[in-house]
């Protein structure tokens, strides 16, 4: 594999006003009922390496990452597969727990029911978290799935066996059976477009910069700055897979 030319990202600069692309939902935390996920646990070698970070703060439920991502991977729009999508979490104050995607959210999300009971409401980006010690790639029964030197998991199409062994595998649920090729398939974030020295698509497509892109371990990159300035989580530490995807603001809620 060519070596690849190490590129360094900088994040979409300003907010973009976002008023009525999700109406009638929260859409935010209330501040006296946050409560966050357990800390990052990370024990690999991640210099060199790209990093990806979430932040829920954030994130409006808008759908326009979904959708970049469906157009730039060739993943049909009528199929209920996706390689980035948005679930949508509401509490009430019963503590009882309300997660939601309806197409993986790339239409935005319908108005919140019951509102006066939620005490917050807030969504989640999910994608690939390319990780350091995945599970995918060791359970793959013929080398279809692999780890680049710069930490990104792919999968060969040429190679791949539809065996659905790594689907399994994954515990954030981010592998599919592509419905036209009849391989597995996830997000790579854009391994094609980050070589160019290109940013991610969903990237690109997040009007309010929930979504930020870089390297591991470069001073101006700025998703080391978020790691070395800010208080990060991972999805399921307990899996031990070492996610290189970080999010801002987890509630222990999310799963």
């Amino acid at each position: 594999m060519a070596k690849m030319v190490r590129r360094r990202f900088f994040s979409l600069g300003g907010k973009l006003l976002a008023g009525g692309i999700v109406a009638g939902t929260i859409g935010k935390y209330f501040p006296d009922t946050v409560a966050h996920a357990a800390p990052t646990v990370r024990t690999g070698k991640t210099e060199g390496k790209w990093g990806f970070v979430v932040d829920t703060y954030k994130c409006i439920g808008c759908g326009r990452c979904v959708k970049a991502c469906k157009a730039e991977s060739q993943v049909p729009v009528d199929q209920e597969v996706y390689r980035t999508w948005v679930e949508r979490y509401t509490v009430d104050y019963d503590k009882n727990v309300k997660i939601e995607s309806p197409r993986g959210g790339i239409n935005g999300f319908p108005e919140v029911e019951n509102r006066e009971r939620i005490t917050k409401s807030f969504f989640v980006p999910k994608l690939c978290n390319q990780c350091e010690n995945a599970p995918c790639t060791k359970v793959c029964p013929v080398g279809a799935t692999y780890t680049t030197p710069d930490g990104v998991v792919l999968v060969d199409r040429e190679r791949c066996v539809g065996c659905s062994y790594c689907i399994q595998a994954c515990p954030y649920g981010a592998r599919f059976k592509h419905p036209v090729f009849k391989v597995a398939d996830k997000c790579t974030w854009c391994y094609h477009r980050i070589s160019k020295g290109m940013t991610t698509a969903c990237v690109q497509a997040c009007p309010v910069g929930a979504r930020v892109f870089g390297e591991i371990g470069v001073p101006d990159s700025p998703v080391d700055k978020i790691l070395s300035e800010e208080r990060v989580n991972i999805l399921k530490p307990e899996a031990g897979t070492m996610p290189l995807v970080d999010y801002l603001g987890l509630d222990k809620v999310v799963v």
